[in-house]
């Protein structure tokens, strides 16, 4: 699952955030999604999270969505 090897990759996320942080990418499963969409996915839940963001339908949401540039 490309979420937990990023966040096994960090290391600096506690067991329930990571709990917290898969469920909400299994949540948010596309059908057909590409591996590159799954992974930018995953990005954009860890990104949003470090942003401090912790509500998680707020997470589910902003998941959807590109990440801004």
């Amino acid at each position: 699952m490309p979420i937990r090897r990023k966040l096994e990759d960090a290391a600096v996320f506690q067991p329930a955030e990571v709990a917290l942080l898969s469920r909400i990418f299994a949540e948010t499963t596309i059908e057909g999604e590409t591996h590159e969409d799954r992974e930018q996915r995953a990005s954009r839940i860890i990104a949003n999270y470090q942003l401090g963001i912790r509500d998680e339908k707020e997470l589910i949401e902003l998941s959807r969505r590109p990440l801004g540039r």
